[in-house]
């Protein structure tokens, strides 16, 4: 007799498994082929009946071949649970159900590093879920109509000089610039943070740029959205939508190439130039997009061949605060004649005030914007390892930088912008308002987006396969057979939707304090539950 194989992987060790109602079944295929993983198939089993039709016991055996479909065991090409075999079965013949014993994560450690979408899990929760608005204006300072008042919600972005600063003098009785100041735009203070096209399929990529143009064509709010490393299609760079992007430079300098050879023929400068030194998701870690999302147009974009493209951790040769301003802030605005602000975006961590601070006290005055990007953010490129266990929630920080600015007297000079679980439990507006007020300019946002393209990764381990390139709904996919599953129109649609919803409500917000601009730093307006969080960011406790 065989040995029993205990090493051997079984369907029961897996994250899902396949329920499946052989009676219910027409074998149509549809389950088979709408699976990206391959974690279905199509086989045979044998069926075997005993019987006897005589009179007396005369027992026949019959042998039959049923065709089914079968669970693949295996690490590489499990069910993920995206449900996509559920959706196109026409009898409600199959669907993924989650399994309790899994033993996937630690089977497959000897496969390498476990990598998923969705975002971290901090036992803590999150500090936003604990903090509420409490300033309510009715007597004494009478709170806003929200449906009728008119509200100014605009964040600037670019480096604002203090009156004493700016380049004026009175000559013969006239107001006559004697300088330079740097470029400043007023923006919404919404931002659709960097997701490249190449991390993005070119539908979905194409499905938020589309939705930015008609927001600020159509809706008349100045949304901006940030490039991501990777360079941009040649004829958005030449043509006047560029005005409505962030490009962004990172450590690999991926497409940098063809942007700059793009700059004579751009006919409108870009919003801004953003320059990654970090992300929250994996902080002080390179990014890296796998082979099987590198096609032909990335390969163009980028100038790169067919393979696996990591981002060095850090900018190679800066060494220091003091040489990326000089260096790399510089050139860049030199690059564009220095009419075009320049942001750095970092990773939330203990260091981030003394890296502002150095800003802040740059002679040159050409940094635009301070993005902190905080642990909860997600991407599908992490390490789990990384998001859950590297990184600094994004709230404190930017409390910290906001009010290390106000001891110095320089608050506002250098807008401050947060990202990292924005939105994460179902309200952006509300979060995005609760950052505003302990000192953010805005805020930028980026798996919410994709949650509205389609995706059906969660927290508790559905899907998230957005490094394998075989994305289920066509959005972090380059499969041409994938990517055709995703509807541009309507996933544009969505965003829009979403965006005018988080205007109205930021406004809904804003009106029971008596604001009708932002309330940049307006912590009186809140209030904690946690008397930790009260005391670590300077609100009033309450119970």
């Amino acid at each position: 007799m065989e040995a029993v194989r205990t090493q051997d992987v079984g369907v029961n060790d897996l994250p899902w498994k396949i329920e499946y109602d052989r009676d219910r079944c027409t074998m149509c295929g549809s389950c088979v082929a709408s699976c990206s993983f391959q974690a279905i198939k199509a086989s045979v089993e044998r069926k075997s009946i005993t019987r006897s039709e005589g009179r007396e016991p005369k027992p026949l055996h019959e042998h039959s071949a049923i065709p089914v479909i079968k669970q693949v065991a295996s690490l590489t090409d499990f069910c993920r649970g995206c449900g996509m075999c559920e959706k196109v079965c026409p009898n409600n013949a199959i669907r993924p159900v989650r399994n309790p014993d899994t033993r996937k994560s630690l089977l497959s450690r000897d496969n390498g590093p476990i990598k998923r979408g969705g975002r971290t899990n901090l036992s803590a929760g999150r500090t936003l879920d604990h903090i509420i608005v409490g300033r309510i204006s009715q007597m004494t300072d009478p709170s806003l109509d929200s449906a009728r008042h008119t509200f100014d919600i605009r964040a600037p972005f670019g480096r604002v000089l203090s009156s004493k600063e700016l380049p004026f003098a009175v000559v013969d009785g006239k107001l006559v610039k004697k300088g330079h100041t740097p470029p400043v735009q007023y923006i919404y203070p919404l931002i659709f943070s960097d997701m490249s096209i190449g991390a993005l399929s070119t539908r979905a990529w194409e499905a938020v740029a589309l939705a930015v143009g008609y927001l600020n064509e159509k809706c008349h709010l100045p949304v901006r959205m940030s490039s991501g490393e990777g360079g941009m299609p040649v004829k958005l760079l030449q043509s006047e939508y560029l005005k409505y992007f962030i490009i962004q430079i990172a450590s690999g300098h991926f497409g940098w190439n063809r942007i700059i050879k793009a700059i004579p023929y751009m006919v409108t400068d870009p919003a801004g130039v953003l320059i990654k030194i970090g992300q929250g998701a994996k902080p002080g870690d390179g990014g890296l997009l796998p082979s099987a999302k590198v096609a032909e147009h990335i390969q163009a974009i980028r100038g790169v061949p067919k393979a696996t493209l990591s981002s060095p951790p850090n900018h190679q040769g800066l060494y220091s605060i003091e040489e990326s301003v000089q260096k790399m802030h510089l050139s860049m605005n030199a690059a564009f004649g220095f009419r075009v602000p320049v942001a750095i975006k970092c990773a939330a961590s203990s260091t981030s005030v003394s890296v502002y601070n150095n800003l802040l006290r740059d002679p040159y005055k050409i940094c635009g914007g301070f993005f902190l990007d905080g642990i909860q953010g997600g991407t599908g490129a992490a390490n789990e390892i990384s998001l859950d266990h590297t990184g600094h929630p994004v709230v404190s920080k930017i409390r910290d930088c906001y009010l290390s600015a106000v001891e110095q007297g320089l608050q506002g000079q250098i807008p401050l912008y947060g990202g990292g679980g924005i939105g994460m439990t179902g309200n952006a507006a509300a979060d995005a308002f609760k950052m505003m007020c302990l000192g953010a300019s805005g805020v930028f946002v980026g798996k919410v987006l994709i949650q509205l393209l389609g995706c059906v990764g969660n927290e508790q381990g559905r899907c998230n396969a957005c490094n394998t390139g075989r994305c289920p709904t066509g959005i972090c996919t380059q499969d041409p057979r994938l990517v055709k599953r995703l509807d541009i129109d309507r996933g544009a649609q969505k965003i829009v939707d979403y965006v005018l919803a988080f205007d109205a409500e930021l406004k809904k917000l804003m009106a029971p304090i008596g604001n009708s601009t932002l309330p940049i730093g307006r912590s009186d307006a809140l209030v904690s539950t946690d008397k930790a969080i009260a005391d670590k960011l300077g609100i009033q406790y309450v119970c």
